[in-house]
């Protein structure tokens, strides 16, 4: 299709105007309008998983998500998630961007395992990431009240203290060091791709149910990096061990009662003693439960929640916004 104007990638950098018209496809539009849905275009399944396209869980309205590439020029937002673009930027848009059209950047993983792309530095208008710093915050869990129709909760049954699933093994990794040096001084029951035992979903989540503790042990440590190796856990009544970023960041998330951190003991054998411990003082432990009286645990679902708190937040702030330095900012 012919471009009827430049369309070199610069071109594709956010711009502040506010009316665009192309005469090549007769389509005149203004910026955002109340009275009409917002319209949100999903450029691409995020690995190349499909979701439903409405907000209805949600409780939000006037909301249009689509993959329609042929709405292009009506989107007011376009989400591209970042680990499907590819290097030579591709499978971008190749077509002028209509000038109240926001692009968001959308990323689930960490920056060491997601590659910097220097096309993509001054390219969008907003982030929306696991990370609190984004300008739509999605993190893989969060707490949230509970309801009278909510069943009070009751320990599971346990007979392990200490588990671990793991899939990816690095012997690089920070929590395989830490496990090579804590299983010298606790028993760990582990499984997992990594150890021969690729597990059910049902498999996986009796482990958990049956397990005093768990190592929620991310495989990078970065800025606000908490996955659902710690929500799942603690939603089936295991206390979480987390190894990932600071003991504060875990705290912006979760009651810090709830869960141990390795950086809670100078060494892996001090918190093994302290495991050891808690399994024999059965009041001490039952204390990492305390938030169950209050809160449970609810996950979110990769690109769903994202997109529909997306157009959300393009209902709410309908003013120019670019992100100028997205690769220093994540990677950096």
């Amino acid at each position: 299709m012919h471009c009827p104007f430049k369309c070199s990638w610069t071109s594709l950098r956010p711009i502040l105007i506010s009316i665009v018209v192309y005469p090549h496809f007769g389509i005149d539009m203004t910026a955002m309008d109340a009275e009409r849905d917002t319209i949100l275009l999903i450029w691409m399944w995020p690995f190349g998983f499909r979701f439903d396209l409405n907000c209805n869980d949600f409780n939000i309205s006037r909301c249009h998500l689509t993959n329609d590439k042929n709405l292009y020029h009506k989107a007011h937002g376009i989400l591209f998630h970042h680990r499907d673009i590819n290097g030579q930027l591709s499978n971008m848009p190749k077509l002028p961007r209509p000038s109240f059209q926001k692009w968001v950047w959308f990323n689930m993983e960490s920056p060491a395992n997601s590659n910097l792309i220097p096309g993509l530095n001054q390219v969008f208008n907003l982030t929306c990431s696991y990370r609190l710093d984004s300008d739509i915050p999605v993190p893989y869990g969060y707490l949230e009240p509970v309801t009278s129709e909510d069943e009070s909760f009751k320990l599971p049954a346990k007979d392990k203290l200490v588990c671990w699933i793991v899939s990816n093994w690095n012997p690089k990794y920070k929590r395989v060091e830490y496990y090579n040096e804590l299983k010298k001084h606790v028993e760990i029951h582990i499984y997992g791709k990594a150890f021969g035992k690729k597990l059910s979903d049902q498999e996986y989540s009796d482990i958990l149910l049956s397990c005093k503790f768990y190592l929620s042990f991310e495989n990078s440590i970065s800025r606000d990096y908490i996955t659902e190796k710690l929500y799942n856990p603690m939603g089936k009544g295991s206390v979480p061990i987390a190894l990932g970023p600071t003991r504060q960041m875990y705290e912006d998330h979760i009651p810090a009662d709830s869960f141990i951190h390795v950086n809670d003991f100078s060494t892996p054998k001090e918190l093994a003693q302290r495991l050891l411990y808690l399994d024999q003082n059965h009041s001490e432990y039952m204390r990492f439960f305390n938030w169950t009286s209050m809160f449970k645990v609810k996950g979110t679902h990769l690109g769903r929640d994202h997109a529909c708190k997306t157009c959300k937040y393009l209902q709410n702030h309908r003013g120019y916004q670019a992100v100028n330095d997205l690769n220093g900012w994540y990677w950096g």
